[in-house]
Parts: C-alpha cells; structure tokens; sequence
C-alpha cells in the first residue's frame, strides 16, 4: 500500500479537506469526501484535479455531502508512468469508485473531461441520478469541427507530447490561457494545476487527453448514442462565454438535448467556471 504525504506546495487553507484513497490495479485514486447529505460529485477535466472544486465543497458540504476526485495521473493520486490513461479507462474507474460508495440522489458537476466521465455513469445509471450541472464540457464526438481537430493534433501530437513531457505546458501554459479575461488566473492558482505535474513522469495524463479528444471519438460515439436516457433530467448549465475550447456550438447541443433545463451565461468568464465563478455554481446547487 502507498503511503501518501500530503505535498509542500498543497496550501492546506485553500484546500482543506482530509485526503481519502481509492484503490485501482494501476495505483490509488484521491477524493475528497466532505459533509453529508445527498451527494453531490464533482469532476475535473485536464490539467484540473478536486482542487478546481475548493469553494464550492468548503459551501456546499454544510449540506450535502460532496465528493470529488482526481483521476489517475491528476492531483493527489498515483500517476503510473506505463498505463494508458484513456478516457473510458479513467470513466470505469470513476464508475468502480462510485459503486463502491453505494450512493442514490446524485448530482454531478462536470467540467472539461469532467463530462464524458459523469456522463458515462449517468448513461448506465440514470435512476441513481437527481440533477446535472453542466460547466463547459461535453460528451459527443467532435471529429470534423475544426478547433478540437487542430487542437488535439497540436496538444495531443507529437510537438504537444513533446512540449508537454519536457515543459509541462497543459499544466504551465495551457491552464492559464483556458482562463477568461475578467480576471488573471492568480499565480499561486496556477501553481496547484502545473505542481502534480512537477516530475516528467507524472505529465502523461495531460498529453493524453488532448489526444484522446479526436482518439476517443468511437467512446464517445456509444455515450452520445444513449442520450436519450438522459434527456428528462434536471440540468443547470453553468456556461462561460470566453471559452477558448467549447463555444456557443457545444451550448446549442446541451440546450437542444435536455429538456429540463436552466441557462446561466457567465460573461469573459472562460474554461474553468467552477475555478473563476464558483460562486455561480454554488448558486444553481442551492435551487431545489
């Protein structure tokens, strides 16, 4: 068994929550697991890890009980240097360390990758499921839409592979360029999404999940096909509006699909709204 220590550069006042470990055939998986009540899960995309979620757990929490956790190779866990780090691989994980909570009532906050990954367990477990917030993210294939197209061959190729490995740049540069222009990603901020990444080793995560945007379309080809069991399900979209990567297209799609749901545009607010909006988040997971 592992033995984890909590990192130097962890601000423990931002990040106040007691380490809890899942463990998997390829190393441990950290959550955060605080409050209770009905569940409410939060997933992060990439570089993201639970961190992105601080506020909004430190709020919520007084009420529900919040779980968040870092996918292989992000964050707090283990980041095995040999695995592959597919996203459907990452979601069976996700799936194995919900079923081993036994929860019911669930809502899931999905951010980037944070969708297919939520996504994949609402699809198998619709019952289980009592809301969704949906925060710039996804769960179809994007083949032939040109901006995942170059920027999953740019970040998710060979010149990316080797940026990323070497300079860490999904952690280092592409973080803080997802950010809007209403505020500057703060420094001591960027430092918690590029430090799980300090050693090259602990980088391949980052590299693959550009790649797998494009890589992975025949995943998410089988997610988008049973979307139907999901359409009647309260949804909040919480949606920043100078996103670099999921535009007004992606919105149409959400809009279109579920048939129960709320809008909150969040103006020169860009990727991360639970990281540079929380306080709209919180506000929608108050709604009964």
């Amino acid at each position: 068994m592992t033995i984890h220590t909590k990192p130097s550069w962890l601000d423990e006042k931002a990040y106040p929550f007691q380490p809890h470990f899942f463990s998997t055939r390829q190393g441990d998986m950290h959550y955060v697991d605080e409050g209770a009540g009905d569940p409410i899960v939060l997933l992060h995309g990439n570089p993201g890890w639970s961190f992105e979620y601080r506020e909004i757990i430190k709020e919520m929490s007084k009420t529900h009980r919040c779980l968040a956790p870092d996918y292989l190779g992000f964050g707090l866990s283990d980041k095995p240097a040999e695995w592959d780090y597919l996203p459907k691989n990452h979601a069976a994980y996700v799936e194995s360390w919900l079923d081993s909570l036994n929860l019911t009532n669930l809502t899931f906050v999905m951010n980037d990758w944070g969708g297919p990954m939520g996504m994949a367990y609402a699809l198998k477990y619709p019952e289980k499921v009592k809301k969704l917030v949906v925060c710039n993210t996804w769960f179809w294939p994007v083949k032939g839409i040109a901006n995942f197209e170059n920027f999953s061959g740019m970040a998710g190729g060979p010149i990316g592979k080797f940026l990323t490995l070497n300079f860490n740049m999904i952690g280092k540069i592409l973080s803080k360029a997802a950010y809007g222009p209403k505020a500057k990603m703060p420094e001591w901020v960027r430092k918690h999404y590029y430090m799980p990444h300090a050693e090259k080793s602990a980088r391949v995560g980052t590299w693959v999940f550009p790649r797998e945007i494009i890589g992975s379309t025949a995943w998410l080809n089988t997610l988008w096909a049973q979307r139907g069991k999901i359409k009647h399900i309260p949804t909040a979209i919480v949606w920043g509006d100078s996103d670099i990567a999921f535009k007004e297209g992606e919105l149409k799609v959400w809009m279109d699909l579920m048939e129960n749901r709320t809008l909150t545009i969040l103006n020169q607010i860009g990727h991360y709204p639970p990281e540079e909006a929380p306080e709209e988040v919180i506000k929608v997971l108050k709604i009964k």
